[in-house]
């Protein structure tokens, strides 16, 4: 002796009430299983290290009229010159990008 569809999906509806879940009786994909899941971003965010101080804070904190020279920033730039020579370097950005649109 079988029960009725009806009669099983209030008890689902029921169910569902009790127990604080969804009622979803068609099983359609809803992301409930996802979103019950603990939330890991204070997680992942103290997986990775602070980040260090570099040379650039220290000479805008302290001694921001001071030339000093940054020697891994000056290697850095003339690789970039370098790279461009050659035509590797980024895509230039067009002229109107600027400009507001009127």
């Amino acid at each position: 002796m079988s029960v009725p569809r009806t009669r099983l999906l209030d008890l689902m509806k029921v169910q569902c009430n009790v127990f604080a879940t969804s009622y979803n009786p068609e099983g359609i994909r809803m992301g409930n299983k996802i979103l019950r899941q603990r939330l890991r971003g204070a997680a992942m965010a103290s997986y990775y290290p602070k980040r260090a101080v570099t040379f650039r804070d220290l000479k805008d904190t302290f001694a921001p009229d001071l030339h000093f020279m940054n020697w891994e920033d000056i290697d850095r730039l003339e690789h970039l010159d370098g790279v461009r020579s050659r035509g590797k370097g980024s895509a230039k950005r067009k002229a109107e990008a600027g400009k507001k649109k009127k």
